[in-house]
């Protein structure tokens, strides 16, 4: 297959899996060097082994990083700071793509940014949803609560539960109206973790203070 072909087959598809192509054994390895060649020349976007895009002037559909995150690596869902930040909660912009999995912690980087990954238990792998993209390919992020338990739970060694203003000046949240505490609690039960209770309960007093 000559690049031309292999374009204009596949420049609909948001990526491209390489095991989708190698569907003859004789064949494997002639296709591997060609995707090999067509990477050196740019034709081609590796994203992981085995996972690729056609070059930003050859495909005809730009997925959002947020649908790429959820390609990387499964299962997983978007959540902690960009989450945060898709939402409105946080105000820098989020550069890297922050997720949890049930898989081991991972990172990938590639020419559309960084992409992070967590490990979480398989107990507490929920509260998210199925939502589209611009292009309207599905991919994964946390509920607004459970990005907060999830960035709560995952840095927990590094706050400092005793420091006055700590949510608006450590986290700089803004815009929380939205939240609903009896969320946050309920996600925060299922981590079974004494500590992280106490910094919930005292998030749902700082919101408490925000409506006032």
């Amino acid at each position: 297959m000559d690049y031309t072909e292999f374009k204009n087959r596949l420049q609909n598809l948001p990526v491209i899996i390489s095991k989708d192509l190698l569907n003859s054994k004789s064949k494997k390895q002639v296709m591997l060097n060609q995707l090999y060649r067509w990477q050196k020349r740019g034709l081609i976007v590796k994203l992981k082994r085995g996972l690729y895009l056609l070059n930003k002037n050859d495909r005809k559909v730009n997925s959002s990083r947020g649908f790429i995150a959820c390609q990387l690596y499964s299962p997983s869902y978007i959540s902690l700071e960009y989450a945060l930040n898709f939402y409105g909660f946080i105000p820098e912009r989020v550069a890297d793509v922050t997720s949890v999995t049930t898989k081991k912690t991972a990172h990938f980087e590639n020419e559309l940014g960084n992409f992070s990954y967590q490990h979480i238990k398989p107990q507490v792998f929920r509260g998210f949803q199925a939502v589209e993209d611009e292009s309207g390919f599905t991919f994964f992020i946390a509920d607004r609560e459970k990005a907060i338990v999830d960035l709560f739970y995952l840095n927990l060694s590094k706050i400092p539960l005793g420091k006055k203003d700590l949510f608006e000046e450590y986290f700089r949240f803004q815009n929380t109206e939205k939240l609903k505490k009896r969320k946050i609690i309920e996600f925060a039960h299922l981590f079974n973790s004494n500590k992280l209770m106490r910094l919930v309960n005292i998030f749902c007093d700082f919101l408490k203070e925000e409506r006032r």
